[in-house]
This record gives structure tokens, sequence and C-alpha cells, in this order.
């Protein structure tokens, strides 16, 4: 998890425009698919909600924005400040790219958008995501791995099992307590409770 904090502290430092989406993923555990098809009436920041209920995929090459798979996908998930913070960042980056664009800008409500406001394609997420762990200088990992990521970050802030299953929306428990069987040691734990405090603290600044 010291990779984790290291990640998207180097992204927030050069202003990585999917900074927000990398928080996402890592920190509630989302799928490629739903952080792209994310849209801001979904997203409560005064409230500190997201309501997970739409997934952006390329299918016989076209752009597909449909609605999750199951009811166990579809869910209400609570933001942390670190999430709030990051997408307030996010929208006035979009505003202010929507700004430089003018007449070229495409008008929809998804949250993350090239700069001209078009859905951002998933195999160039997942290339954004390879450079920016590059450039963090830590290991790269498979962007579907860090939905396991953020099921063990959870473990390790000792949250119960019923809950993670639920921020993770996984379908069946014995999903989610396969996850927990990988507990990390205590001085990890310690250090892993201090990350989401020291995140918010650097969005601070």
């Amino acid at each position: 998890m010291e990779e984790a904090r290291q990640f998207l502290e180097a992204a927030r430092a050069v202003l990585d425009p999917l900074y927000a989406a990398y928080v996402l993923i890592l920190v509630l555990g989302f799928r490629r698919g739903e952080v792209l098809g994310l849209t801001w009436p979904s997203v409560d920041l005064d409230a500190g909600e997201v309501t997970v209920e739409y997934k952006l995929q390329r299918i016989r090459r076209q752009l597909v924005h449909d609605e999750t798979k199951t009811e166990s996908s579809t869910a209400v998930l609570p933001l942390p400040q670190i999430c709030v913070t990051a997408l307030r960042l996010r929208r006035k980056e979009q505003e202010a790219a929507k700004k430089a664009a003018g007449e070229l800008w495409t008008d929809s409500d998804f949250v993350f958008t090239t700069r001209y406001g078009t859905p951002i394609e998933p195999r160039n997420f997942n290339r954004s995501f390879a450079f920016r762990s590059a450039k963090a200088e830590v290991r790269t990992i498979r962007l579907h791995d860090t939905r396991h990521t953020c099921g063990s970050l959870l473990a390790a802030l000792d949250v119960h099992p019923r809950i993670a299953m639920q921020i993770l929306r996984h379908s069946k428990i014995a999903v989610t307590m396969e996850v927990y069987t990988h507990v990390p040691s205590e001085a990890t734990r310690r250090a892993l409770r201090k990350l989401g405090k020291h995140l918010d603290q650097q969005n601070r600044k």
C-alpha cells in the first residue's frame, strides 16, 4: 500500500487529469468501466455520496454507456474526503478544459473526458495507468488487479468483511473473504491507517 500512496501522490503532483479516477479505483474499488462511465448527476459532493449505476465499454467498435450488470454492482457509496477533494479538483479542471476548447467542446455529463469533452477510450485509460505507474516508479499491475489492492486496504484498515463486500460490490461474501485471508503485518496496518489522512493532507496543500 506504500506504492498506492506513492502512485497517487505522483499523479497529484503533476496534476494528472485522471488523478480522481485513480483515487476512485484504489480507494473505492471502481472498475474501469464504472469510473469511465461515471456522470456528474451520479455524484453528490455535498452529501459525500456517489451512485455507481453505469459503465462505459467498447463493444463491436462502439462505445456503449449502459447500466451496470447486476444489483450488487449498482450501489450508493460514501465518499471519503480524499475522493470529495479529488472530484472537486476534477470539476475545476473540466471547466477549464471546456473554456480552452471553445466550440470544439462536446457537452456530456461524463466526469472523466478528453480535453474536448468526449468519453475516454478504455484502452487509453489502461495506457495512462501504466504510464503513470512507470513515472511513479511503482510496480505495474493490471488495472483490474487494483480491486484486489482496494480489498487489501480495507482488510488492513479492519473494515468488517460485510462492509467491504458492499464497497467492493461482491455478490458473494466468499469472494470478499478470499481477499481477507491475506492479512498484512501490524506495521503495515499502522501505516495504512494513516494513508487516507496523509493523502487528504497532501490535497489540502
